[in-house]
């Protein structure tokens, strides 16, 4: 019997953690009555009278003041279109002439550097013209000079030449 009753007991205990870790009814209810009586008690309404105003706004506006809008719109609109399209047009002119400068500039460029390009080329030319020119006259010296020592060691002269003929 003793078992019998503390296995009660501790069937009871377990339900009771049960229903304290799964049964969240109390503390929903707690929640709920309390956001009740915020709404209720304290505000008393508030929202539904600011709901209600906004309301009356909203529909003052559609019955007046879009109709107003439109008329408006319909009158300003032509005008403000043509002052957009002249002012697209203005854009488009500072583009183009940017867009021209910048070829220009990029053309300018261009011709400078193949200005450059040439005078080093120019002067390349003229390095190599002297170096060959140099180079010439170096052989054609060392031929002379080998031509004199060829002479001079077979003992003619070129005086002796002239005369024998």
């Amino acid at each position: 019997m003793a078992e019998g009753n503390v296995l009660d007991r501790v069937l009871k205990d377990i339900g009771d953690v049960q229903s304290r870790l799964f049964d969240h009814r109390p503390f929903v209810q707690g929640e709920t009555k309390f956001i009740l009586r915020e709404f209720e008690e304290k505000r008393k309404e508030r929202e539904v009278q600011q709901m209600f105003e906004m309301l009356e706004m909203v529909t003052e506006i559609k019955e007046t003041q879009i109709e107003k809008a439109v008329k408006l719109g319909d009158m300003h609109l032509c005008n403000l279109t043509g002052h957009f399209e002249v002012a697209l047009r203005m854009c488009n002119n500072i583009v183009e002439r940017e867009d021209s400068d910048k070829k220009k500039q990029y053309l300018e460029q261009r011709r400078e550097q193949r200005k450059k390009e040439w005078i080093a080329f120019v002067d390349d030319i003229q390095n190599k013209n002297i170096a060959v020119n140099q180079t010439f006259a170096n052989k054609e010296e060392e031929v002379k000079n080998y031509y004199n020592k060829l002479e001079e060691a077979m003992h003619i002269s070129p005086v002796h030449s002239d005369h024998s003929t």
